[in-house]
């Protein structure tokens, strides 16, 4: 028995002293441990710059995240009516008020026109051979008279086109206003992308042009109406003008044949019995 344990031990402790006698022999390399830091501090760095990654990459993700979401109580707090334009309704006694009021509701020139042939009282035409007959002055009257008249028409049927077609579009752009309402105003998260977002923007902008294209063409009418106005104001202005300096030039001559015409007839009149 001892035998066999003194067997086992010489084999056993030659094997263990082996490692020992080769970790004696091994070279140190400061290169390749160099090396071996410089790719240790490599992937450190590597390490914290994907973590800083995706941690900017999770903070981008949560602000488009709450970016998309819209407040709850956003539209209860700021959405409002606004007003509608309203279909013209008035009473049609003797049948010469529906035109005007169907070119008010629905627009268009020949609308316009029927409603102001229908609703206006109509200027006749000087007769040719009397017009012809008139001085020159008094032709020019006449003639300034007519032309503000046709002025008038030309203004009146322009600006009821202009309101009908305002007022015929204006349900169509309130659907459009409505709808832009209700997409600005939704919880929808595909609402609130931001490519929805700058088509919201655009199409508020488009509708936002139109409506001021329609303001402005109120405001032309209304100036041209304040231009017909005016032209019959100037007119009365400088017919009193031309009747001042037409008495001041023939005021003399007009005095003249008055007092030589007094002064005959008083000479033509005799007080004496046998007419001398």
């Amino acid at each position: 028995m001892k035998r066999n344990w003194f067997i086992l031990a010489s084999l056993v402790f030659p094997a263990l002293l082996v490692p020992s006698a080769l970790a004696q022999w091994t070279v140190f390399d400061p290169t390749n441990y160099g090396n071996g830091l410089n790719q240790y501090h490599q992937l450190q760095q590597t390490y914290t710059t994907e973590l800083q990654t995706r941690n900017q990459i999770i903070a981008a993700y949560n602000l488009a995240f709450q970016m998309s979401r819209m407040p709850q109580n956003l539209a209860a707090r700021y959405q409002s009516n606004f007003s509608q334009w309203t279909n013209v309704s008035t009473p049609d006694s003797y049948g010469n008020t529906s035109a005007w009021v169907n070119a008010l509701n629905i627009g268009g020139t020949s609308s316009a026109t029927q409603a102001y042939n229908s609703a206006v009282v109509q200027v006749q035409k000087y007769p040719v051979g009397e017009y012809s007959s008139l001085d020159s002055g008094t032709r020019a009257i006449v003639a300034n008279q007519y032309a503000t008249s046709d002025l008038a028409q030309g203004t009146t049927t322009s600006t009821l086109s202009t309101l009908g077609t305002i007022r015929s579009n204006s349900q169509a752009f309130a659907a459009k206003l409505a709808n832009l309402e209700a997409d600005t105003y939704s919880t929808d998260p595909s609402q609130q992308t931001e490519a929805a977002l700058l088509a919201k923007i655009n199409a508020a902008t488009l509708l936002q042009i139109h409506s001021q294209q329609d303001t402005n063409q109120l405001l032309e009418a209304l100036i041209q109406q304040q231009l017909v106005s005016q032209k019959q104001q100037i007119d009365a202005q400088n017919r009193t003008l031309n009747n001042s300096i037409y008495f001041q030039q023939n005021f003399p001559n007009t005095m003249q044949n008055m007092t030589s015409g007094v002064s005959d007839s008083i000479h033509a009149i005799s007080l004496s019995p046998t007419g001398r």
